[in-house]
C-alpha cells in the first residue's frame, strides 16, 4: 500500500442521487442501476453498494433519513420485497420511511415499481381490499413468499402515486413507472437521468445557473 486511494473521489459538483430500495434478491438489478447512474456522472448513494453516508452516532434509520435530506435527487424502487430496518416489530421499513421523507421534503424524485406490486394492488382491489386498513388485516395472515413479501409494498406504491392527496389534480410528483425486468428498469433510469443531466448542462451554459428542485434555473 502506498497510502493513495484506489477509488476515484467524486467531484464536488457531482449531483448526488439516493437510490432507495429493498436489496435481497435484486442485487443484480441494483448493480446495473448503480453502473448506469455513475456512468452518467452522478454520485450515487446506495446502501447495497455501501455508498450511503453513515453517521456512527445515529441509528441506521436516522442515517438514511439524513441521506434523503442531503441528496439532490431521489430514485425509489418499489420491489416485491418490503426490506428491513423497522425500529419496532411490525413497524415500517427504512425504504418506506425514506420515501415518506423524500415526499415531505419535496425532493425531485423518480419512482419505479415492480409489476408484481402493481398487479397485486389491482388484484386485491378487485377482491374488495381497497384501503391500507383493509390490507393490513389481510397482511396479518400473509405468509412470507418471493412473489410478495409484505402487502405494505402496495402502501408504498399508493404513497408514491400520492393517494394521500385527495384531489387528483393536486397530486404532483406522482408518476410511477412500472417495470417487469431489469432491462425496463435500466431503460427508465438511463433515459430519465440522462435527460435531467443534459437539461442541467444546457441551463448552466445558457444562464450560468444550476437547476432548482423543480427543474428551473435557480
Amino acid at each position: 500500500m502506498n497510502g493513495k486511494s484506489t477509488f476515484p473521489m467524486p467531484e464536488k459538483s457531482q449531483t448526488k442521487i439516493l437510490v432507495s430500495s429493498a436489496v435481497y434478491g435484486f442485487e443484480e438489478l441494483l448493480d446495473q442501476i448503480y453502473g448506469i447512474l455513475t456512468s452518467l456522472g452522478y454520485e450515487v448513494w446506495m446502501s447495497h453498494k455501501g455508498t450511503v453516508p453513515v453517521y456512527p452516532e445515529n441509528t441506521a434509520l436516522e442515517s438514511c433519513r439524513q441521506a434523503v435530506r442531503d441528496c439532490d435527487l431521489f430514485l425509489g424502487i418499489i420491489l416485491p420485497r418490503y426490506g428491513s430496518g423497522a425500529e419496532t416489530k411490525g413497524g415500517d421499513t427504512i425504504t418506506h420511511e425514506e420515501l415518506r421523507e423524500a415526499i415531505r421534503l419535496k425532493k425531485p424524485r423518480w419512482i419505479l415499481a415492480h409489476d408484481h406490486v402493481v398487479f397485486a394492488r389491482q388484484f386485491l382491489r378487485n377482491l374488495g381490499y381497497k384501503t391500507e386498513k383493509q390490507r393490513a388485516e389481510l397482511n396479518r395472515t400473509l405468509k412470507t413468499n418471493e412473489v410478495l413479501e409484505d402487502l405494505r409494498v402496495i402502501d408504498m406504491l399508493e404513497l408514491a402515486m400520492r393517494h394521500d392527496v385527495t384531489l387528483v389534480k393536486n397530486r404532483k410528483g406522482n408518476w410511477v413507472q412500472k417495470f417487469i425486468d431489469a432491462e425496463e428498469a435500466n431503460l427508465f433510469a438511463f433515459a430519465q437521468f440522462r435527460r435531467f443531466r443534459e437539461a442541467g448542462k444546457i441551463v448552466e451554459e445558457q444562464f450560468g445557473k444550476p437547476l432548482n428542485e423543480e427543474g428551473r434555473p435557480k
